[in-house]
């Protein structure tokens, strides 16, 4: 008996949707690759202040901070920009490659031409200023390139499927290459010649990403992919004032804020090195246990992220993000209580605890990319359904304030984090792996780590309460998109008859 061909998504949901090859999206993707090589150099930024600009430590984390704001601040002017601007090319590969030049020319200027040469402080921020603008003018372009693909629901999660992928080998892989092929050509020390060559060598890797992904998104790089659904299309202007209603009446855009913000603050505390000394270090003994857990759970995680892709593509982005993220929090719960109840010094002594802990925690981490990939999906749900509610496509608009979030989110967690430890007494010295573990270490490793993760799901369950745009009403949007599509087509077809 003949099996019968599966659906596409277009046939079961009466929709014609607007697809891209496999290859397209992984190639698209790699401007994320791209993105986390100067990722890597920026993470080397504090030995360069030091080393080659004569900058105190102290100093150092002052500029970073300010630099970070900074950051926050330019993005909505650059997606209005953007998002104003159409060649008759498209737009994504001029931003994506404009960006990568300016940022790769203040990293060559900052590592390799003025290193060393007796600049200081004000010339050092200048020239971060200016890798800030490419960067940011890079990284929204490039995280427009999903919206505008695909919006297939099936396919659409795949997207950010390999945006994860580059995100975790390519740091991986480029900061390996700097600690074992790099640092011991130069006796095992951050040297400017050792960074000034590192720099040459990521710069370099770094254009082979962007050319990839420029190539990836040039079939669709067209005017007409970023119209809006406006009577006149090409007048249609994008204003402040579409940001501020983007802001206050798009509902779902609001509480995809409130998720990603809540889980975004919890992740950057959680990854702070001082945190780390405290699991990792104080209280189960191994320093270097987070470092070798987290490359271990690379794999797994992966493996997570195509089964989220497909439970995405098949039940929807808010139906994938309640779910997992109800199992991220009892998984949480359970380690909680797990650590709680037994001697987290003796874990690593005994086979059944470490193989308990281990399991639960790469579960654990594995729930949360499932999370990871539904959010990418909301995103670019959420940009959809800004253009059927206003008529105005924002991609950029949606990047950028997120992107802004985003930023204060992560400036906050050093702070929260620190301010955190030195109310369990560190307030003149920073912990060490050598302490002796404690019961308020214990407490507030706990709260920290597990913790403040699990408040961070219970925003996101309480904001998805009202969440409408689930898997059925997603298809009524798209379809309401493309048949407003339809009529303006034919309207201006009618048009150019008339004219003609």
């Amino acid at each position: 008996m003949a099996r019968n061909p599966k659906q596409t998504a277009s046939e079961a949901d009466g929709v014609t949707y607007r697809r891209a090859k496999t290859w397209e999206i992984a190639l698209s993707q790699m401007n994320n690759g791209s993105a986390m090589i100067f990722y890597v150099l920026v993470g080397l930024m504090s030995y360069l202040q030091n080393a080659g600009y004569g900058i105190a430590v102290a100093a150092a984390g002052l500029i970073l901070t300010f630099t970070r704001v900074f950051d926050g601040l330019i993005d909505p002017l650059l997606a209005l920009i953007i998002e104003k601007v159409n060649f008759r090319f498209g737009k994504l590969r001029f931003f994506m490659l404009g960006g990568w030049l300016i940022r790769s020319l203040a990293i060559l200027m900052l590592f390799v031409w003025a290193a060393d040469t007796g600049l200081g402080a004000g010339f050092f921020i200048a020239m971060y200023v200016v890798y800030i603008i490419g960067s940011s003018m890079n990284d929204i372009a490039g995280q427009m390139t999903g919206p505008v693909l695909t919006n297939d629901p099936r396919q659409r999660p795949t997207v950010q499927v390999w945006s994860t992928v580059y995100a975790y080998f390519v740091p991986a892989i480029f900061t390996i290459l700097s600690t074992v092929v790099f640092l011991p050509r130069h006796g095992n020390e951050f040297t400017v010649e050792m960074l000034s060559e590192t720099a040459l060598t990521y710069v370099a890797c770094s254009l082979v990403f962007q050319i990839l992904a420029c190539i990836g998104v040039s079939r669709i790089d067209k005017p007409e992919n970023f119209a809006h659904l406006s009577v006149d299309r090409a007048k249609a202007e994008v204003s402040m004032r579409d940001m501020w209603n983007l802001l206050t009446k798009n509902g779902p855009f609001q509480r995809y804020l409130i998720s990603g913000a809540s889980d975004k603050l919890a992740q950057v505390v959680r990854s702070q090195a001082v945190i780390a000394t405290l699991m990792w270090g104080i209280l189960l003994g191994n320093m270097q246990l987070g470092s070798v857990l987290g490359l271990i759970a690379i794999l797994p995680g992966i493996v997570f992220a195509i089964f989220g892709a497909r439970y995405t593509g098949k039940h929807g982005s808010k139906a994938a993000t309640v779910t997992w993220t109800w199992i991220c929090l009892i998984l949480a719960a359970l380690l909680t209580v797990f650590c709680l109840v037994v001697d987290m010094g003796s874990i690593l002594g005994n086979l059944a605890l470490t193989i308990g802990f281990f399991l639960v925690y790469l579960l654990l981490n594995g729930a949360s990319m499932v999370v990871t990939v539904a959010s990418g999906a909301m995103r670019a749900d959420v940009i959809d359904y800004e253009l059927d509610r206003s008529g105005k496509f924002l991609p950029a608009t949606v990047t950028a304030t997120y992107n802004i979030v985003d930023q204060i989110i992560s400036s906050l967690g050093a702070t929260l984090a620190l301010g955190a430890v030195a109310l369990i007494g560190f307030t003149t010295v920073m912990p060490q792996p050598t302490d002796s573990p404690s019961t308020p270490i214990l407490l507030m490793s706990l709260l920290l780590f597990f913790g403040l993760p699990i408040l961070g799901w219970v925003c996101t369950l309480i904001a998805m309460r009202g969440y409408k745009l689930d898997r059925a009403e997603m298809i009524e949007v798209q379809k309401r998109v493309g048949e407003r599509k339809a009529a303006l087509e034919a309207a201006e077809h009618e048009a150019e008859g008339v004219l003609a």
